[in-house]
């Protein structure tokens, strides 16, 4: 039998008076805190001096702001993001990009390094060959330099491990499942590189070198049938963890590649409900051995 009731039929407990960091799931309209003294953040409303939920996710405390951070939501950037957004549209000096966020973001001319790492004043030449840089349809990783008024996200690619994207896979999870890091570029040993996005957007292709990354430059030389399978393999254990709501790095990724070697499943039945449970199960046995 299962007991499903509305919030405000539920027990009321106060969430911040039983923890000093509050870690607690909430539903719309479950009360957080009756105490006063605490600011009103994201996801929350006053009601009768008590601070409720307005969305269904984690409550956070810092200080004495509380905000509830949703589970499921589109993204939410911050400066020094990395981030992977298609382009949409080619416009005046800059263009659009779909990064998973409420608007689309801007990638101004300016902020992106010319051909060859030539430094000198943007011309009208360059807004006129901007499609020859980047068209509508192109996949690009960037780091989020600002933010506007608005919301919108403002792009830059001036390091040369950023820039266009050829040859890989994409994925695309929840952004609250990828775990910040202090990189998001990683070259795996399965003999494939992996770019995770702050915003959702994962990237799986063959070893990224020193040399090839970053800039308009795209490498459209055949990719060898192993590095095919290790990349095809990668895409499933992304998409196996994401099913199964765990957090995605370079490690979590790892464990579910080698459990579904060790298990012997096919890359075609990586995703088969049965196989999803077996490799997640194996990835947290094989984090509670690391922990001891």
């Amino acid at each position: 039998m299962v007991d499903i009731r509305l919030a405000y039929e539920l027990p009321l407990y106060d969430i911040v008076a039983d923890s000093a960091e509050p870690k607690n799931l909430v539903t719309p309209g479950s009360l957080i805190t009756k105490e006063t003294g605490f600011m009103r953040g994201h996801g929350t409303y006053m009601q009768d001096d008590c601070l409720y939920s307005s969305v269904a996710g984690v409550v956070e405390r810092v200080n004495q702001l509380i905000s509830v951070r949703p589970l499921k939501s589109r993204y939410h950037g911050e400066i020094g993001d990395v981030v992977i957004g298609r382009v949409t549209e080619v416009s005046q000096k800059r263009w659009k990009l779909d990064t998973n966020a409420r608007l689309d973001s801007v990638l101004l001319l300016q902020s992106v390094n010319l051909p060859g790492g030539e430094l000198r004043r943007r011309s009208a030449e360059d807004e006129l060959a901007m499609r020859q840089y980047l068209k509508e349809g192109d996949l690009v990783s960037a780091e989020v330099q600002n933010i506007f008024n608005d919301g919108a996200l403002s792009l830059h690619t001036r390091s040369m491990k950023y820039g266009k994207l050829s040859q890989g896979c994409l994925v695309k999870v929840s952004p609250s499942l990828i775990r910040r890091q202090k990189t998001h570029f990683h070259n795996l040993p399965c003999g494939a590189s992996i770019i995770m996005g702050n915003n959702g957007f994962v990237w799986i292709c063959p070893t990224l070198h020193e040399d090839a990354a970053g800039g308009f430059v795209q490498n459209l030389e055949t990719v060898p049938l192993a590095d095919r399978q290790a990349i095809s393999r990668l895409r499933n254990c992304v998409a196996a963890l994401a099913q199964c709501k765990m957090m995605i790095y370079d490690t979590s990724i790892m464990h579910a590649y080698d459990a579904s070697i060790n298990l012997g499943c096919e890359i075609k039945d990586l995703l088969l409900p049965d196989k999803i449970a077996e490799i997640a199960l194996m990835v947290r046995k094989q984090f509670e051995m690391e922990k001891e």
